[in-house]
């Protein structure tokens, strides 16, 4: 809830695309639930996806999905339970997008041992479902981050994506939960 609410916040002050949020655990969302939608982002946490694209100068009309799935699985933090870990939410994710296959894919996720074998994973779900992926493992400080830990960032690209305008303009969806629930949340 403190999540959704800040990207509330942020929405009203007109720092991020406007958009509904929804609060649900990505396991509960369904593709008819997000339909239609340009904008999709999943795990948003307090909003950076949005924050960032716009920075970048992504346009607010422009499709994208974003997603910083729970690093706790791979995090030494988080017990490192790996792919049997039940906060690993990143099959949900890979379910919707197969089936509804967004033409532009950014996400986040630690750069540990454990991390990198889940970008493999991801990777490999991916270029299954006709992306072209690349990915960098960088430093989070080089991004303004307070902290110097490694982070993997991916794009996966449609293959067949036919043109960049898809959807219907203006509609958002945020995951608007830090701890791993999903909830769209613009």
């Amino acid at each position: 809830p403190f999540a959704a609410q800040w990207i509330r916040n942020l929405i009203v002050a007109k720092h991020i695309v406007a958009g509904e949020v929804d609060e649900r655990s990505i396991v509960d969302v369904r593709t008819d639930d997000i339909r239609g939608f340009t904008q999709c982002h999943f795990f948003a946490g307090v909003g950076v996806w949005s924050y960032a694209l716009r920075l970048a100068g992504w346009p607010d009309d422009r499709p994208v999905w974003t997603g910083s799935c729970p690093c706790q699985p791979f995090s030494a933090a988080g017990r490192s339970g790996g792919f049997g870990d039940e906060r690993h939410l990143w099959p949900h994710w890979a379910r919707l997008i197969a089936e509804l296959e967004p033409e532009c894919i950014f996400g986040e996720q630690v750069a540990s041992a454990d991390g990198l074998a889940w970008l493999d994973f991801v990777c490999a779900d991916l270029e299954a479902a006709g992306y072209a992926v690349g990915a960098v493992d960088t430093c989070a400080a080089g991004f303004g981050a307070p902290h110097i830990r490694q982070r993997l960032y991916f794009v996966g690209q449609l293959e067949h994506a036919e043109s960049e305008q898809v959807g219907i303009p203006g509609r958002t969806r945020q995951s608007g939960s830090a701890a791993g629930d999903v909830g769209d949340a613009d």
